[in-house]
């Protein structure tokens, strides 16, 4: 992999944002903001997030659209998604919100029908921030639920109870949002079939388009780590049951188990974050940022004063910055087709990379012997292939 650093300042954005890649010129890009502001980081969480106050706030919102207006004067072609994530993105205030989605409408050119996506948390939405991002020309919100237990939502250091997530669950819907997901979270610390089990029965009577569900992994420093000892984890077999249980409970319910951890109704699968496992061009703003765009990607730096400072005053703000060889790309190829149930033709495989898939394709007969594998003019991976993903996506490349 070829890495390096390089001194970027403002204006000099033609340096990085290059025009998509050849290998797929009709793919629109997407549009992701980081808003890394947080009331309290959760005890699991190990992204990058800091506390707002409205100073910060404001001098970062005119940041993202210094940056904004900076690539829009050379990304030329239409914008499909835009995904305002964080963090939570309500800290930064409903004003500066909805200026910062009246100036993606201006400064881009957006696609007919664009998906446009604010995360939200329940304790920090209400009936004024959600008419505002309707107003604004959000048309799909995603609410942090993770799970319908309190017990279960403190031991994560949750700010809401599931009460919470209810009432603003139900607020979008008075607004008229019609494109609402939520996340649920397994594995939770003291979390047990019934309690997961009646979580999922809680979410479903939402009646969501469409439902993230993740595992919970312990990372690094964060408080759960310095715990985990302590802490009545479910262990791996605990967690493939878990997994299985919200696999099944949601294909009965009529849900698509189009992504490994995504599920959704007809017609309601992510499509920002499609782009990225489809391969497809995206481009981030904010701290810890990252971009695909013209076969190089990059980030910015994991911090809101110099990320502030380098857009005002020209300092630096790339992190890394790194070109995408061919080898690289092929790999990356596979690994994130095969995170989706439509996986991947062959064909398109050796058109795009010119590889012999021969190799490959023998071990996926194993896959396929052992039911971790199927095809049907596409290889993908089956529910039970998920469960073990890591391990046979890393024997393949």
């Amino acid at each position: 992999m070829s890495k390096r650093k390089e001194r970027i300042r403002i204006g000099q954005g033609p340096r990085i944002y290059r025009k998509a890649s050849a290998e797929q010129p009709e793919k629109l890009p997407g549009l992701y903001l980081h808003i890394p502001f947080c009331r309290r980081k959760c005890d699991y969480c190990d992204f990058y997030s800091v506390a707002a106050t409205d100073d910060k706030a404001r001098q970062y919102t005119q940041a993202l659209i210094a940056h904004l207006e900076e690539a829009a004067g050379i990304v030329h072609s239409q914008i499909e998604t835009v995904y305002i994530g964080g963090g939570t993105p309500a800290m930064l205030g409903i004003k500066n919100l909805s200026l910062l989605l009246g100036t993606v409408r201006k400064l881009f050119k957006l696609a007919a029908n664009p998906e446009i996506t604010v995360e939200l948390n329940p304790e920090s939405t209400d009936k004024a921030l959600l008419k505002s991002l309707k107003k604004a020309g959000c048309n799909r919100i995603s609410i942090g639920i993770q799970s319908a237990v309190d017990d279960e939502l403190k031991r994560l250091g949750r700010l809401h109870s599931f009460e919470d997530a209810k009432k603003a669950f139900k607020i979008a819907r008075e607004v008229g949002f019609k494109n609402i997901s939520v996340d649920l979270m397994y594995g939770i610390e003291g979390q047990t079939a019934d309690s997961l089990a009646y979580s999922l029965s809680e979410i479903l009577s939402l009646d969501p388009e469409h439902i993230s569900c993740y595992g919970l992994k312990v990372e690094e420093n964060t408080p759960l780590w310095r715990r985990r000892e302590k802490a009545e984890l479910p262990d791996d077999d605990a967690q493939a049951v878990f997994y299985e249980t919200v696999c099944e409970t949601l294909g009965r319910a009529g849900y698509t188990h189009y992504e490994i951890s995504n599920f959704a109704k007809p017609g309601y699968a992510s499509r920002h974050n499609l782009k990225y496992w489809r391969l497809e061009p995206y481009l981030g703003f904010g701290p810890g940022a990252h971009s695909d765009f013209g076969s190089r990607r990059f980030s910015y730096v994991r911090s809101v004063d110099a990320y502030i400072e380098g857009i005002k005053n020209g300092g630096e703000i790339i992190d890394y910055m790194e070109d995408v060889p061919q080898k690289e790309r092929a790999a990356e190829y596979l690994m994130l087709r095969l995170r989706l149930s439509e996986g991947f033709a062959p064909s398109e495989y050796m058109r795009l990379f010119s590889k012999n898939f021969e190799p490959i394709e023998a071990k996926l007969r194993e896959y396929e012997e052992q039911g971790l594998a199927r095809y049907d003019g596409r290889w993908a991976l089956t529910t039970k292939g998920f469960l073990l993903s890591n391990s046979i996506i890393s024997s393949l490349i």
